[in-house]
């Protein structure tokens, strides 16, 4: 067994070796940047287009689906291009003020599941498991920043975090 300790959220959890796929990245198992750019492209899309999703996704941004990819890409053991050209303080900042409701929480986990069989990613149970503990995460941090009033207000999660294989 190892223990990976997953941002600053203390967040720890048990990863059994024999349960990786041949010590083998999240990353490399999305095919990399090619196949996670391809997966943010459709959910992005979608997302600008759902009734829910589009009172947040409220236009285009051209740079938006590169972020998206650089994000997922760290987060699953890739390069970390996020935090070197970005930081992480970009992506709170970016949630601020945006008042994420329940709803559109949980649209935004449901439309980027239902993304993944149309951008061809694997289907298998543990990386399925895995995309979606990530999201949903994910879209909790989001919401709970997009509401803060206050930096205390934040959540305490300061750096991308690193999701790997579930138990």
């Amino acid at each position: 067994m190892r223990w990976t300790l997953l941002g600053r959220s203390a967040i720890i959890r048990s990863v059994d070796e024999s349960a990786r796929h041949a010590n083998e990245t999240l990353y490399e198992h999305a095919s990399g940047d090619e196949g996670l750019h391809r997966l943010e492209e459709l959910f992005y899309a979608k997302a600008l287009a759902d009734p829910i999703l589009k009172q947040v996704f409220t236009h285009r941004v051209v740079t938006h689906v590169d972020h998206l990819t650089w994000f997922t890409a760290e987060s699953f053991g890739g390069p970390p291009r996020f935090t070197e050209q970005l930081g992480f303080g970009y992506i709170v900042d970016v949630h601020r003020n945006l008042k994420i409701t329940d709803e559109q929480r949980q649209r935004f986990a449901e439309v980027y599941l239902e993304s993944l069989d149309e951008a061809g990613m694997p289907d298998d149970e543990p990386f399925r498991q895995a995309v979606r503990e990530h999201v949903q995460f994910g879209a909790r941090v989001a919401q709970q920043n997009s509401l803060a009033q206050t930096d205390a207000e934040l959540h305490p999660i300061r750096e991308v975090p690193h999701w790997d294989w579930p138990d």
